[in-house]
């Protein structure tokens, strides 16, 4: 994607040119609606003294619920094509936005399953490419607290396998990077994190997944990519490994951490010069940033949290050299279940 003229295709949808009008269309198809009531009625119940992700080594008590809404921002104007950073005229800054609708359920204590399905939308402030939006993929989550060692003078170290995957929710349109919305790639992820939770509140945390990817379908019979013509609609996406570690501070419900991630892609081409990227393109990123969690104390609500967390990607390949915060607020209960009686 040179400051040149790039060949890049129109997708082969277009999205609305109003956002609003855009997600309204989406979310009041009656299928849509009856998903989303759903997850907002739980989301209601809902406003976790205790931060609990897919990457931590946090777990929730038997029948806690915590749930709630978290608004990403992602933004760049400079990015790889290979391993050659550089800027483009006729996208200016490509921001990624997306509000994520997520549930974590601790089904014993030491068993949780998570849920979360992302709204994501997209534009460029310049050039005539449009944004898309829509649902992205649902993503589901089993973490299980395997080992647990206490030592009295320390603190105690847990150890977690954990298995995720995701399925796309809808038919968007992966071939048009970088204004898609996702990759539209069925995913399984066998995940290991292992914890150290101090007794004067020293946290430290690392986690590590290979993911499996299935094929993608695009909407044409053929494409070129890495030096090689294919005749068929189906991409072959080339696995990854990736890794995250965080420390800081966790203790009397706030939680400080600094972050270091990184992704590496097992395969794929570059972005060529003076055409888009391929979804199947090596997609590599380091990113280092830091997450805050913090208690909201409102005398008739009680388990409601707020998380922030910021992160810059330095260094990587056929990606944005982005900026991206989160935000947002998490509740946390206890669902108690009838009796047979």
């Amino acid at each position: 994607m040179p400051n040149g003229s790039p060949r890049m295709r129109q997708p082969a949808r277009s999205a609305q040119g109003n956002r609003l009008a855009g997600f309204a269309a989406n979310v009041l198809r009656p299928a849509t609606m009856w998903r989303l009531a759903r997850i907002l009625i739980l989301a209601a119940m809902l406003p976790c003294l205790r931060a609990q992700t897919i990457e931590d080594g946090i777990m929730l008590h038997k029948n806690e619920i915590c749930s709630g809404t978290l608004y990403t921002h992602d933004a760049w104007d400079h990015y790889w094509e290979g391993t050659t950073n550089r800027t483009n005229g006729n996208l200016g800054t490509v921001t990624t936005q997306t509000m994520d609708f997520t549930a974590n359920y601790g089904v014993f204590s030491r068993l949780d399953v998570i849920g979360t399905v992302p709204y994501v939308w997209t534009q460029a402030s310049q050039g005539v490419l449009h944004g898309q939006e829509g649902f992205q993929d649902l993503t589901l989550a089993v973490k299980y607290e395997m080992i647990r060692w206490r030592f009295k003078e320390f603190g105690t170290v847990r150890f977690f396998p954990v298995v995720s995957g995701s399925i796309p929710m809808g038919n968007y349109d992966p071939d048009f990077q970088p204004m898609s919305i996702g990759l539209h790639s069925k995913t399984i992820a066998p995940r290991a994190t292992l914890n150290f939770q101090g007794l004067g509140g020293v946290y430290v945390n690392g986690s590590a997944a290979y993911v499996f990817r299935g094929n993608v379908t695009l909407d044409r019979n053929y494409y070129y990519t890495d030096g090689q013509i294919y005749l068929s609609n189906q991409v072959a996406m080339p696995n990854q490994f990736e890794y995250v570690v965080s420390a800081g501070y966790r203790a009397h419900g706030v939680m400080v951490v600094g972050n270091y991630e990184e992704q590496q892609t097992r395969g794929g081409g570059d972005i060529r010069p003076q055409d888009q990227p391929f979804v199947s393109n090596r997609m590599n990123f380091s990113k280092a940033g830091a997450s805050a969690v913090v208690p909201v104390p409102l005398p008739w609500v009680h388990g409601l949290q707020y998380w922030f967390t910021y992160s810059n990607t330095f260094d990587g390949r056929n990606v944005g050299q982005s900026t991206t915060f989160t935000s947002g607020l998490m509740y946390q209960f206890l669902f108690h279940r009838r009796s047979a009686q």
